[in-house]
């Protein structure tokens, strides 16, 4: 199952480069965005969950800045 994951990725990486250097209008990008939607597809059909293959990075994740409380109101009603 992992592999469905790599893939996911891999085709995701790929159709971003296709994006920056020839555009979204480019047949080379659609087809590769395609592939990458397919791709996740077939990882969340298995039972990936979205976080499996975009996951958190601590850089980017809310309450990480310097001055942030260390545990912030929850979300949930």
């Amino acid at each position: 199952m992992a592999a469905l994951i790599r893939a996911a990725r891999t085709a995701q990486h790929l159709a971003v480069r296709a994006l920056t250097a020839h555009g979204l209008a480019h047949p080379i990008t659609l087809a590769l965005l395609a592939a990458a939607s397919t791709a996740a597809a077939r990882a969340w059909e298995a039972g990936h969950q979205v976080t499996d293959l975009h996951p958190a990075s601590t850089a980017s994740s809310p309450g990480t800045h310097p001055g942030a409380a260390p545990y912030g109101p929850s979300r949930r009603p």
